[in-house]
């Protein structure tokens, strides 16, 4: 076995045992808090054997590292933040809880099994599940990072894309993966960021660096290579157990999930509908906003209270700020802002971007966007079905006028409900930056929606600070 092989080995059999240790203990913590802690009245409720419970909460376990397996929960290595393993996590303990009440119940003891306890655990298990796997994730990367690049990778392509994926495996110790050649494929001259050592040939050099044991992966960064050219290094790179690899045009082929139906027996091929075409998960998304919406008005409040008044008394004009953004559809509404800049901050220049240390902006106000509070007011706008809490941002209608057409597929994001935070926002892209990026991400949210992404970017909400000016 390989050294790579062992120590992903060694951490995915780390996970297993933790992932046990963390279920039993999530379940018993359960029992100890119904029946040990007064916390929560008993309501006549008879106790089940400490017995059985100790022999169900093993059981559980079982089951539990069963359905990680099964959504892949312990493959490695391990890459992306740990951010994105949430969501998996959080459902796979759904699943769990579910299967494990039910199989509790089929077996139908006497007592009971408590109810509350199966309430319980869900939160218990997820919050000790969550501890323990950040810890690993941490000790992983920790391991990974004293380890030696045993990988040897060549890139295909010297332009940004190659240069992103040079400083993406640098930011991923866990491939153990180095960078030992870029080639060329056209004239032009390589991407600045890339270190020119590095830079050794063209597209024609690959082949003899495979057949001379030079290279374990290939990746091709370059999508003007035609389907016979790419269908070449496919087969070079099979032929010398080299695992090869390209990066697909994202804005092409992001929201390029297809159906075929049948017209009499014609095949149609069409775009796939998005979890938020289906009436249950838009039922589902709006009860989270109202419930999330009223729990965070009452929540803000106070914050914007103080708030609206540091403003007044720094800055003349009104505290909060009204303007029109486009929304579902397309259609425009008034979204309301804590007021962050001099009341007259357009009146010149019309409708302009925010720029690092803006001149227009209040003291009050640079100090409430460095941390995200002048969107508080919002919560007002989720309530009225304006907004939701999660989603690509409202632009306004001037610059939506501008992109729609130049930018393909830009309007796409107003097929749902805009939020005050989205999956764009959080990865950094607000303010003055890309709009081509921040639609490959908008779009990216709107094709893998679910209950558990929205509260994925909720969570790295309160942590996103880059470009909030």
């Amino acid at each position: 076995m390989r050294q790579e092989d062992t120590f992903d080995v060694a951490c995915s059999a780390a996970a297993v045992t933790a992932d046990a240790l963390a279920v039993f203990a999530g379940f018993w913590l359960a029992v100890w808090i119904r029946f040990d802690t007064g916390w929560i009245p008993m309501f006549h409720e008879a106790p089940m054997s400490r017995s059985l419970y100790l022999y169900g909460a093993g059981v559980g376990a079982v089951l539990f590292l069963l359905i990680f397996r099964s959504l892949g929960l312990y493959v490695r290595p391990q890459t992306g933040a740990f951010s994105f393993k949430i969501p998996r996590l959080v459902r796979a303990t759904g699943w769990g809880i579910l299967l494990a009440t039910a199989l509790a119940f089929a077996i139908r003891t006497e007592p009971p099994l408590s109810r509350v306890v199966t309430g319980l655990s869900f939160f218990t298990v997820l919050f000790l599940v969550l501890l323990e796997r950040w810890l690993l994730f941490k000790i992983e990367w920790h391991l990974a990072k004293h380890k030696a690049e045993v990988k040897r990778v060549v890139v295909i392509g010297t332009n940004k894309l190659a240069a992103h994926i040079r400083d993406a495996l640098k930011g991923t110790p866990t491939l153990r993966s180095r960078i030992t050649a870029f080639l060329r494929t056209d004239g032009e001259a390589p991407d600045p960021a890339l270190p020119p050592e590095l830079v050794r040939g063209s597209l024609a050099d690959l082949a003899g660096m495979v057949e001379r044991g030079e290279v374990d992966q290939v990746i091709c960064a370059d999508f003007s290579l035609s389907n016979d050219r790419m269908s070449e290094l496919l087969l070079l790179s099979e032929r010398h157990l080299v695992s090869f690899h390209t990066v697909p045009d994202m804005f092409g082929m992001l929201t390029q999930k297809v159906h075929i139906e049948m017209l009499g027996d014609v095949p149609l091929l069409g775009l796939d509908k998005w979890p938020l075409d289906y009436v249950v998960n838009r039922g589902l998304k709006r009860a989270e906003d109202i419930v999330g919406g009223a729990i965070g008005l009452v929540l803000a409040a106070p914050v914007i209270a103080v708030a609206a008044a540091l403003i007044k008394r720094e800055s003349p004009g009104p505290a909060f700020y009204r303007q029109e953004r486009c929304g579902e559809g397309g259609k425009s509404f008034p979204i309301l802002k804590l007021r962050t800049m001099r009341a007259d901050a357009e009146e010149a220049s019309g409708p302009v971007w925010a720029r690092p240390d803006d001149p227009r902006r209040t003291r009050t106000g640079a100090w409430l966007r460095a941390h995200n509070l002048d969107e508080l007011p919002q919560f007002w706008n989720v309530l009225k079905g304006e907004m939701s809490l999660v989603g690509p941002r409202p632009e306004r209608p001037h610059f939506v006028e501008q992109f729609k057409d130049d930018i393909s597929r830009y309007m796409w994001r107003h097929s749902s409900k805009p939020g005050i935070t989205g999956w764009a926002q959080v990865n950094g892209l607000r303010g003055n930056t890309s709009i081509r990026d921040r639609i490959q991400y908008d779009l990216y949210y709107l094709e893998n929606w679910s209950v558990a992404l929205d509260f994925k970017i909720i969570a790295k909400t309160f942590f996103a600070r880059q470009n909030a000016y």
